[in-house]
């Protein structure tokens, strides 16, 4: 792998230094929170690998959830943590989705949150950044607040924030806040990439008035933004590689996936090939250079996909190119 050339920048108004790359768990011991993807993931030595990869790239910050996997990804991730002793890794983890028997959608409720944090430092040793991994519209937002509340001023965790939350979610959670003079959510992480950007157009705008970090993740949209899907044949979509993210979890791409964006990834084949890099480190280049993105989760599944990380990382985005990429995919 090339020597990396990746920044620390500050979480937001938190006063945390982050890598602006995080190692994204999603994909360890299976794909997501879905159930039926346990298992289809990496496997443990496979994760235990690209967890070392990523520290030696300069990735300080391992983002999962208490959902992934049911739970493996955190026990993964905590045992590389246990083994390598890497004070300075931090680790950011969610809680909200279902994994309780008799849970049936999101719970964000006080006694839910005790439990599933108290279960995922024993998973992980410790937990940095916390997230409510969505939205629960039954329990009163002061009542989450306090419970992250609690566990900061017990120092369980460090600073909280919000996983997908819409523009109407995050001022809910702000005045919500404001109303109780309890803690705000310190950032917001929501997909963004070249053919995903709809948070760009009021999301990312309000979280930088009220000087909120963003993280973005599915920055390469399960591989369309890479040279694995272009073909001869511009009128018929390919067949998803076998084993990809795009053929085991096809709903979470499925609007991305389209031909009109393929072509406009064909569009950036030439920039790339003018910079010697590959297509998915000109993508990962125009989120780093992005004015609103705190830091990018990327998560490789094998050792060479780690290039277009050190590419980005170290690549000369200037404001001509930016220009072209942003033509392609206004």
């Amino acid at each position: 792998m090339p020597d990396s050339a990746l920044r620390t920048v500050p979480l937001g108004s938190t006063g945390i230094e982050v890598s602006e790359f995080f190692f994204g768990g999603a994909a360890i011991g299976g794909i997501g929170s879905a159930p039926s993807r346990i298992g289809l993931g990496m496997k443990t030595d496979e994760a235990l690998e690209r967890l070392d990869e990523a520290y030696e790239v300069g990735i300080r910050v391992l983002d999962t959830a208490n959902s992934f996997a049911g739970g493996e990804s955190e026990r993964v991730i905590g045992r590389w943590r246990e083994e390598r002793e890497r004070a300075d890794v931090l680790v950011s983890t969610k809680v909200g989705n279902v994994v309780e028997r008799g849970q049936e959608t999101i719970s964000l409720a006080a006694d839910h949150i005790e439990r599933q944090l108290a279960l995922s430092r024993s998973r992980l040793g410790s937990v940095d950044l916390y997230l409510a991994h969505g939205f629960d519209e039954r329990t009163p937002l002061e009542e989450t607040i306090t419970a992250f509340a609690a566990a900061i001023d017990t120092e369980q965790i460090r600073a909280w924030g919000c996983s997908t939350g819409s523009v109407r979610e995050v001022e809910a959670w702000l005045l919500a806040a404001d109303r109780a003079g309890l803690p705000r959510p310190a950032w917001v992480q929501s997909e963004l990439s070249l053919v995903s950007r709809g948070v760009e157009r009021d999301l990312l705008p309000l979280l930088a008035e009220e000087d909120l970090g963003f993280v973005a993740h599915s920055p390469l949209a399960g591989g369309i933004l890479s040279s694995r899907y272009l073909t001869d044949d511009p009128e018929e979509l390919p067949d998803p590689a076998p084993g990809s993210r795009l053929a085991l979890a096809p709903a979470m791409y499925a609007t991305a996936f389209t031909l009109a964006n393929l072509a406009r990834v064909s569009g950036l084949s030439p920039l790339a090939r003018e910079r010697e890099v590959s297509i998915p480190a000109l993508a990962l280049a125009w989120l780093r250079r992005h004015p609103l993105v705190t830091a990018t989760i990327v998560s490789p599944r094998r050792t060479e996909q780690w290039d277009a990380v050190t590419d980005a990382a170290s690549m000369d985005f200037d404001d001509a190119l930016a220009e072209q990429v942003g033509a392609l995919f206004a």
